[in-house]
């Protein structure tokens, strides 16, 4: 049975990734900040774990308690918009930090801690959602925190693909498209369902070939 941990599960694309993958067979982890207050989550009937990406002593706690599992794949979906206020002249640097630690610093965190249990997996992928608003070669500007904060983790994952190859690790990099999420708004034209189903077939055919590679929910690769 193939293991699937999830970060970011109790809502938006991490809650329909578990809920995908769970009636597909998958024995899912679903990890979030408040399991008891995660309704949806816990409806799905998934081992769910407490996780804060930004704490150091909430992953080392996830880390150990997860000791001697094997993970088939990790998929980092934990993330936030930010402030309202991301332009070049008005912005919250408090809040823009926030930002940065989470999407960006957060999937490398958990990916570093869990590394060995990926390598003790069969499929051994490592998944990050990032988003087309990181691609440095087509921006049209705004939300600067977290386009900056997409970009950051494309080339934290990059490398990250670069370096662990050696192990056997397989890393994709990929984005949902514009969706009916809490943070992609009612306007969005992909579902959640939709968007992940993508997704799904994007991660089993992720290989060598396709790791470390800038990848869209339909397999279109985009620009850096």
């Amino acid at each position: 049975m193939t293991t699937v941990l999830i970060t970011g599960a109790n809502r938006g694309l991490g809650l329909e990734f578990a809920r995908q993958y769970r009636a597909n067979g998958a024995d899912v982890i679903a990890c979030c900040r408040a399991p008891a207050k995660a309704d949806l989550l816990n409806a799905l009937a998934v081992k769910v774990l407490e996780l804060d990406v930004t704490d150091s002593a909430s992953i080392n706690t996830l880390a150990a308690a997860l000791k001697g599992t094997p993970i088939d794949i990790l998929i980092a979906s934990a993330g936030i918009w930010g402030p309202e206020r991301q332009g070049a002249d008005d912005c919250d640097f408090d809040r823009i930090l926030e930002v940065l630690t989470v999407n960006s610093v957060g999937p490398w965190r958990v990916a570093r801690a869990l590394k060995a249990n990926l390598v003790a997996g069969y499929d051994k992928k490592l998944v990050v959602i990032t988003s087309k608003m990181g691609s440095i070669s087509d921006s049209s500007g705004g939300s600067i925190a977290y386009r900056a904060s997409k970009a950051a983790l494309n080339m934290i994952m990059h490398a990250v693909a670069k370096e662990w190859a050696r192990d056997g690790l397989k890393v994709g990099i990929f984005h949902p498209g514009w969706v009916q999420t809490d943070m992609g708004g009612p306007q969005a034209p992909l579902d959640a369902e939709a968007s992940i189903n993508g997704l799904c077939a994007r991660i089993a055919e992720l290989s060598t070939r396709t790791s470390g590679r800038f990848i869209d929910y339909a397999g279109k690769e985009i620009g850096w």
